[in-house]
Formats: C-alpha cells, structure tokens, sequence
C-alpha cells in the first residue's frame, strides 16, 4: 500500500531535521567551544581558526557522502539509501559527544574530532539528495515545489532545536560546567532523534518514479560516469545555484555568534536567543518561496531572492557593527529569511534537472559541491576578513556568493514543468 502525503512530507522532513540538527550543533559548538577543548596551548585566535577549519572538513566530505549514496540511491533505491545515511551521521555525531579533549589524549582528540566531522559530512551528503527526491518523485502535478519544501524545512527546525539546546544549556550550567561536560549533551541526544527518524524511513516503500523506471529498464551500472558525461552543465549550474543559501546561512550564524560573543561580548545565552528569533524567518520564508516557485516558476523566484541576498550583504558592516542587539537580531532576520527564500524552491530544481537514472547522484553532488563553495571555508574566511579588512569585506563575501550564484540562475532554463518520469 502506497504510503500517505502526510507521511512522506513527515518522512521527508524529519530525516533532514535530525541530520541538521546533528550538523548544526557541531557548527554552534565550534563557535563556543571546539577551540578551547581541542586545540589549547594557542590564542584565541589561533583557536578559533582552527576550530573553524575543523567545521570545514565536512563540507569536503559530503561531496563524497553524495556520490557514494547517490550510486546506490539509483541502483537499489532510494529508501535503503536513506536508512543508511541517517545511520552514519547518527553514529558519527554521537561519538562525537563521547570522544576525549586534548587534555587526555593529546593531539589524537583533533585528529579523532576531524574524522569523526568527515563522517558527518558523508552521512549529510547522502541524506539531503534521497529526501528531496522522495519529496518530488511523490508529489502531485504541479505540486512538486509545495512537496520539495518538506526538506527544505528539516534545516531551521534542526537548527532550532540545536540552537534551544545550546541556550537551554546555557541557563542551566555555568561556563565551567559548559565547558567540562554540558556542550556534550545535544550530541549524546542525537541517538534518541535518530531512532526516531529510523523508524519513520523503515515503513516508507519505494518511490513510484523509481519502482516504475526499475520495472522498465536496467539502472545505470556507474552514474557517477553517466552524470559527468551527459549532465555536467546542470550540475555545475544547480551547484553555484547552491552558493548563495550556504553563505547566507553560515555567516549568519557560526560566523555572527562567534564574533558576537567574542568581539562584541554579547553574553552567549542572549546571541542564542537572538538566534532562535531569527531562524523563524527563515522557517516562514521556507512555505512563501516555495508556493511562489510553483506559481511564478524556480528562476524568477531565485532571480528575485538572489538579488535581495547581493544587496543584503551591505548591511552586515553597519547592523552586526552596530553592537545593538536589536540592530544585530534584525539583521540575522534579514539573512535567514534571504536563505528560506533561496533556500526553499531547491528541493524541487534540483531533482528536475536530472532524469530519474541519476538523478540521485545529481541532485546531491550539485547540493554538496554547491556547499564546499559557499559554506566548507566561509566562517573560516570571514574570520581572516574581518582581522585583515573589516567586517565590510565581510559583507562584500554575501555579496559576491550572491552574484554566483544569480549568474547560475540566470543561465538556467524553467525547470517547473519537467517531468520525473
């Protein structure tokens, strides 16, 4: 029996919430606290560099995550795939909340962190191009955009979750605890919310587009080859459309919380706080968008929202500047609606620029190439900006992921009224 609508846009959504959430508490622990446990003996600026180097390695690896997933995605399915996916980056994430400082084990505590990032990376980079597809290769004639949304909105209720877990933390423990045992607890919790997600996948059956392209010819022995050789110009397209939702995103938070906490000296509960304020609009823009796309089209609405993130970027000088906590919220509300709105229409664009053989494969490489771009070096970047130039160039980096990323849009056909089949 063909699963519900309620249960695939839940299916779809609760995977992407978990694995976010698991990525997002990395991101806000290498904010708060990564440098200091992992790499002392340095300055805080060394540390921090570090630390956010650390956050990076995921992004290479998801790449990766993707390709490896997205070849069995095409060959055997998309259901297992996605089982599979979420059991790495659960694992991962929790081992995580257990692994020792380097104040017991030296410089092994990094080396393990790294690795343990890398398989975070991999298991992300394989689960958001299954749950997309099994959001579109469900959806009803023109209600692909409405459907893709679901994943679309597993990223701010993950990051929601991550970021209350931190400031719950926060009001709880003070700093010494923190530090010691407390920012451990969200990792350890990510073993329960995977059980969960567990559950719902393993009572999904496969999708209808795939079993009904299984039943008609053989699947494509190397996809990899088979989206290099034939679908190269919309990977390439669909992942510099990519750059601008990554840069919005992580510059507003890991990057904005580290500055704000540790140059503006906001005390960490209440930028956490702001945080969580600001990422509703991003969850409310997430709907808007993607009901426009399936109204208006994918492009014009990135070409509309791609313009308003490259003009955005000339705020972040004089409103994160500003030290004002109002300023400053209003700012990230600014951002994270810019990202829901870029962010929204791509559970759908993606999938329709590649035929079901690879389209797995596709539409998670362009994901996750589109984030080494825009996100795997972003905080770390500007960090480097803002100590050698300002936090204007800091602003001019928005700006510029946001041009990419319009060019892409712009040289992009309609991709509304494909067909899955």
């Amino acid at each position: 029996m063909a699963p519900s609508t309620a249960r695939i846009a839940f299916a779809s959504f609760i995977g992407t919430a978990i694995e976010f959430y698991d990525f997002y508490i990395y991101g806000l622990a290498v904010a708060m606290v990564i440098g200091p446990i992992f790499f002392p003996g340095s300055d805080p600026a060394a540390q921090a560099l570090n630390a956010f180097l650390t956050f990076g390695i995921a992004f290479l690896a998801r790449p990766l995550g993707a390709l490896v997933f997205g070849h069995f995605g095409d060959r055997i399915g998309r259901k297992t795939t996605l089982v599979a996916s979420l059991l790495v980056m659960g694992v991962s994430t929790t081992l995580i909340g257990v692994l020792p400082g380097h104040d017991l084990i030296g410089w092994g505590a990094p080396a393990l962190l790294c690795l343990l990032r890398f398989g975070q990376g991999i298991g992300l980079g394989g689960e958001w191009g299954g749950a997309a597809l099994l959001a579109a290769e469900y959806a009803p004639k023109g209600k692909r955009g409405w459907f893709g949304m679901f994943p679309q909105l597993g990223p701010p209720i993950g990051f929601l979750c991550a970021v209350g877990s931190f400031l719950l933390l926060s009001q709880w423990l003070d700093d010494a605890q923190f530090r010691a045992w407390g920012w451990r607890v969200p990792f350890l919790a990510s073993a329960a919310l995977v059980i969960i997600g567990l559950y719902v996948r393993l009572k999904l059956t496969e999708t209808p587009v795939f079993a009904k392209a299984l039943a008609t010819h053989q699947p494509v022995k190397l996809p990899l080859v088979q989206l290099f050789r034939h679908h190269a110009k919309p990977l390439l397209l669909g992942a510099l459309a990519m750059v601008v939702c990554y840069a919005l995103f992580y510059i507003s938070t890991v990057f904005c919380l580290s500055y704000g906490v540790a140059t503006l000296k906001i005390p960490r509960p209440q930028f956490l706080f702001m945080l969580c304020v600001a990422v509703l609009f991003m969850a409310a823009a997430t709907p808007l968008s993607a009901m426009a796309g399936d109204r208006y089209g994918r492009r014009p609405m990135l070409l509309f929202a791609g313009s308003a993130a490259l003009l955005s970027g000339f705020l972040l000088a004089p409103m994160l500047g500003s030290g004002s906590p109002i300023q400053i919220t209003a700012f990230l509300a600014i951002e994270l609606f810019l990202m829901g709105a870029t962010f929204a229409p791509m559970g759908a664009l993606l999938p329709e620029l590649f035929p079901t053989s690879v389209r797995y494969t596709g539409a998670g490489a362009a994901y996750n190439l589109g984030g080494i771009l825009g996100a795997s070096l972003a905080p770390y970047i500007a960090q480097q900006l803002v100590l050698h130039g300002g936090l204007a160039w800091v602003g001019g980096y928005v700006s510029v992921a946001a041009a990419i990323s319009l060019l892409a849009v712009f040289l992009m056909r309609e991709t509304r009224d494909n067909e899955l089949g």
